[in-house]
């Protein structure tokens, strides 16, 4: 097996101890990772402070530095998105193309300013907003797209001045830190500090006195927990939580003109994005063949081992998400739901299930109610606008939503009507480095992207001059 390694003060790190990292595509053990100790942490929160001070005072290194990541990004997609598809189990176009995506987001970053606003400037007084770095950010990584989510908190942070600790998914740990090795050519020592480990490590996280603001993608669940460890010192957090978006089909619409762009907003990545469609509503006028253009869809889909180039839909990542899937979906069909296409597990190894379409099935269901995070659409018919927006609203989650439909002024007026961060027309949802997002309700709170994101890993500083 590859050896992999902590990435602590610019070194690799050997652990005692090390845990097994299941390739989805088998269901079989092809690696394994280093588990991180509680010593080890504080070593990495020890050279993360260190780094700090010296890291924080050149805007003009740190960018060069940043630089220097994306081209190794790019040069290096190939070899890790192979280690990226055998541990999570997208395709290989996928996983190459999460890192070059990553790549280009560093570069967006970097074309933005650090600004300093002038609040006032007058004969008598001048006042200006700065932006200073809060110190060692720890960041708390998913398994579903575990590179471009770590660069959309590493770019922003550390061009602020901020350094950082990162723990990625105890799922999908290898291909971040072999990415921590790379970049430890043209990073100091201790500004980027990569270290995997299970569910308690990441609780060691958030109550470590030493890290000044956690950032954590995740479940609601989980995100609790952060919450209320982080608060033991008072560190910063952001949370972004789960979804369970609604779109919303109006009756003025072609399906065939719109099912395609659906489909893939609900079922790329096998459905396993915060920002997936999780519901479908569709006008009742429309909403036979709506369905059937989504069946067709879904019966043309080639699922298998992400690593061949025939294949386009890979495993889910894990046996406990896929085991939750099938839950839902024997839990929809006992309340009457209809499998249209899909619906049962591939009987061979590996954690495969088919992108699936349901019917006959409504509000008050568990899968409707609840995130599936995986490759399951309910579609659920409406007559009355005012109605489905109620019932896309009746819910704790607020990550994202759509509308769709050719009347683009009505459909802005309905988008604003839907509580949640994000909400579009035509499309679902933006993820963008220039655009902020963050959820509503129980789908978190603070901003990412954008100067309001850089905002939220700085302290805002007042500084008044009287003349």
């Amino acid at each position: 097996m590859k050896e992999f390694y902590l990435m602590i003060d610019g070194k690799k790190i050997t652990t005692e101890t090390k845990f097994d990292i299941v390739n989805p595509a088998t269901g079989a053990v092809f690696a394994q990772a280093p588990d991180c100790s509680p010593a080890e942490l504080d070593l990495a929160v020890e050279a993360a402070s260190r780094a700090f001070q010296s890291w924080k005072i050149d805007e003009a290194a740190r960018r060069e530095a940043l630089s220097a990541c994306a081209g190794i990004l790019r040069s290096s997609a190939e070899d890790l998105g192979k280690i990226l598809t055998e541990e999570q189990g997208k395709t290989f176009q996928q996983a190459k193309g999460e890192f070059e995506w990553a790549a280009w987001w560093i570069d967006e970053v970097l074309s933005m300013e650090i600004p300093i606003d002038v609040v006032a400037d007058n004969e008598h007084q001048r006042i200006e907003l700065r932006r200073k770095p809060l110190g060692v950010i720890g960041a708390i990584m998913p398994w579903n797209y575990p590179i471009i989510l770590s660069i959309s908190k590493i770019a922003p942070a550390l061009l602020a001045g901020n350094t950082m600790v990162l723990k990625p998914s105890p799922f999908t740990p290898l291909s971040s830190l072999r990415m921590g090795e790379l970049f430890c050519a043209v990073l100091p020592p201790g500004v980027l500090n990569i270290i995997s480990g299970g569910d308690d490590l990441g609780a060691w996280m958030t109550s470590h006195p030493g890290i000044q603001k956690v950032t954590f993608t995740g479940s609601i669940a989980t995100g609790k927990k952060v919450a209320q460890s982080t608060a033991s010192h008072l560190s910063r957090v952001t949370l972004e939580l789960g979804g369970n978006d609604a779109a919303i089909v109006l009756p003025d619409v072609d399906p065939k003109q719109i099912a395609a762009e659906v489909f893939d907003s609900a079922f790329s990545q096998n459905g396993q994005a915060c920002i997936a469609i999780k519901r479908l509503y569709v006008h009742e006028s429309i909403y036979d063949e709506m369905v059937d253009e989504l069946r067709q869809l879904a019966q043309k889909v080639v699922l298998g081992d992400g690593l061949d180039p025939n294949v386009n839909m890979g495993p889910i990542n894990n046996l406990a998400q896929l085991e939750r899937v099938i839950e839902l979906t024997e839990d929809a069909r006992e309340h009457g739901g209809r499998i249209v296409t899909g619906g049962k597990r591939l009987d061979h190894p590996g954690y495969f299930f088919p992108p699936t379409i349901v019917t006959h099935i409504t509000d008050g269901v568990r899968l409707v109610d609840e995130e599936q995070f995986g490759p399951v659409l309910p579609v659920i018919p409406f007559a009355d606008i005012n109605e489905v927006i109620g019932r896309a609203n009746a819910t704790d989650y607020g990550l994202g939503g759509s509308v769709w439909t050719n009347d683009l002024d009505h459909g802005m007026e309905l988008a604003a009507r839907l509580d949640c961060g994000s909400a579009a027309v035509n499309h679902h949802t933006d993820f963008h480095p220039r655009i902020p997002f963050g959820g509503a309700k129980h789908s978190g709170y603070g901003i990412q992207n954008g100067i309001w994101g850089l905002d939220e890993l700085c302290q805002l500083q007042v500084i008044s001059v009287s003349k």
